[in-house]
């Protein structure tokens, strides 16, 4: 299963003020009130789970006997599916056939209009991973079988029909290290690269053409620099402003 290679899927989370549109937002802190917690999923121990879609960093890459597989599901039921399957396994007490359920989450942060923006994407969209024990003939066993097509929203596992494909070592450790990732402090991506040749779109530079001098993450802003009366000039904009000149 290739790493990111579907399209994402994003959530806004919040929206908050940082200034004006072109000055520097470095000096703004976020104040805005963070988005209320979801509520507490049942854990397949018994006890309240606060943090769904991460695990500890000590937790083994699987369990004995088990194998992790990767089941399709509609688009946007992701976390839907994962949290019923979670209290179908802890009221039908197959915990012992059915551990982990996960769904990779990151928070992002994009500036627009001189708001921060947060969002929450599913790193890969359409899929939840289900940590789960097979027969010995690579069959699901038959009440985790019924038990999860029974449920909406669900498609087929990865690999042919009643033998799921197993993830392999690699992709395992990458997933789980995707739900790893802490989610205090969203990162800001930027798609524009050093040296790139880009247009200004929006703001008292329209329609300039310039060349990305310098990528500025932690503040949203990408550096161009422009030439202005015959000498190149650096000018900070938010990544929304400009536009790849091949695009324009």
């Amino acid at each position: 299963m290739a790493d990111h290679d579907m399209p994402q899927n994003e959530t806004p989370v919040e929206d908050q003020p940082t200034g004006d549109v072109v000055a520097d937002t470095g000096s703004n802190e976020e104040s805005a009130e963070q988005a209320p917690a979801a509520p507490s999923e049942p854990a397949l121990d018994g006890k309240p789970n606060e943090k769904a879609d991460l695990i500890a960093d000590d937790e083994p890459v699987r369990h004995d006997g088990m194998d992790w597989f990767v089941l399709r599901v509609a688009s946007n039921k992701e976390s839907s599916v994962r949290e019923t399957l979670l209290r179908k396994v802890q009221i039908e007490g197959m915990s012992h056939l059915v551990n982990r359920i996960l769904v990779p989450m990151e928070k992002t942060k994009t500036i627009k209009g001189g708001k921060q923006r947060i969002t929450q994407t599913k790193l890969y969209p359409g899929y939840v991973f289900v940590e789960m024990r097979l027969e010995e003939d690579g069959r699901i066993p038959q009440d985790v079988f019924f038990l999860i097509k029974e449920t909406t929203g669900v498609g087929d596992f990865v690999g042919t029909a009643g033998r799921p494909t197993p993830l392999q070592q690699h992709e395992i450790e990458k997933m789980l290290q995707d739900s790893r990732k802490p989610e205090d402090e969203p990162t800001i991506k930027l798609t524009f690269e050093k040296g790139e040749a880009v247009t200004i779109k929006e703001g008292p530079f329209e329609g300039y053409e310039g060349t990305v001098d310098e990528l500025l993450p932690e503040k949203g802003l990408v550096r161009v620099l422009v030439t202005i009366f015959g000498r190149q000039a650096p000018v900070e904009l938010e990544e929304w402003q400009i536009i790849k000149t091949e695009d324009a």
